[in-house]
Order: C-alpha cells, then structure tokens, then sequence
C-alpha cells in the first residue's frame, strides 16, 4: 500500500474503527488512542501489514490488543500501588525553609545553582566546577556573589520573623 492508498484507508476506515473499538471498550478516548497507535504500527510495517488482504481487520484486532495491553497495566498499576504502604504524613515546610527559598529565588541562576550545590548537596568547589563546567575560581566567586546577594534579604526575612 502506498503512501495516497494508505491515507485513503486511514480517513475513510477511522471513524468507523474507532466507532467499533468505543463500542468493545466503553472508553471513547481509549478507542481513539488504540485505534491511532494501531494506523502508526501499520504504517511502519509499510505494506506488511496487508499480506491476507483484510488491513481493517488487521487494524482492529491491533487496536484491541493495544486497549487491553494499556488496560491490564494500568490495573497491574493499581494493584502494585495499594500494596504500597501508605504514605507517611509530612510536616510542610518551615517558615524558615520558605524564606530561604524565596530568597534564593531572587539570587541570579547560577550564584543560586552554586549555593544549592554547595550547601545543600554538598559538593566541593572541584565536582561543582565539574558539573557545571566552569574554572573553580568562577565557581569561588559565584558562591561570594551568591551569599552576598542572599544576604539582604535573609535579614529582612529575619528581622520580620522576630517582629511576629
């Protein structure tokens, strides 16, 4: 099948198909999505796909297969996630922690990224300049810069948590 056959097929076979899978499935947007995976895997198989002379057949039966396939893995999901421990309850975040992150947002991009890689994930000056491929020294001053820059306003951050 060539490329004008194929999309003839495709545009007067994929209403009809989807139609027909929505109608197996009860899910409209499941039968869309199964439906166009199956004309894509067609496609790649270029003309294979056609070998017994019957490609609605051969686009349905695949279609359907992709709707089961998606639908088993999303109920294996649902299994494996209820036999997951429920998550813990996490404290949100500290007055503290806010500030610190709202002032690092004002720090420019990459003092903040020298600040966090350094203070928070503790790398040396070394693996920083390594990963973000820049001279230790551009590192050294980005990290100065960086707590100057923060410094303001963790003291205006300080001075407002006291007043409260």
């Amino acid at each position: 099948m060539d490329r004008d056959e194929f999309t003839t097929f495709y545009t007067t076979t994929f209403h009809r198909l989807v139609g027909q899978l929505y109608a197996m499935t009860g899910d409209q947007a499941e039968a869309q999505d199964a439906v166009q995976e199956a004309f894509v895997r067609a496609w790649s198989r270029h003309g294979r796909f056609n070998r017994d002379g019957a490609p609605e057949s051969w686009i349905r039966t695949t279609a359907w297969r992709i709707a089961v396939s998606r639908w088993r893995r999303r109920r294996d999901g649902g299994r494996l996630m209820r036999l997951a421990a429920p998550a813990e309850t996490v404290p949100g975040p500290t007055p503290d922690r806010v500030a610190f992150t709202e002032a690092l947002r004002k720090v420019p991009a990459e003092q903040r990224r020298a600040i966090v890689l350094y203070h928070l994930c503790d790398l040396t000056i070394d693996q920083i300049a390594a990963e973000t491929g820049v001279p230790a020294g551009t590192v050294k001053a980005r990290l100065a810069r960086g707590r100057a820059a923060l410094t303001p306003y963790l003291r205006e951050t300080a001075a407002s948590l006291t007043i409260e």
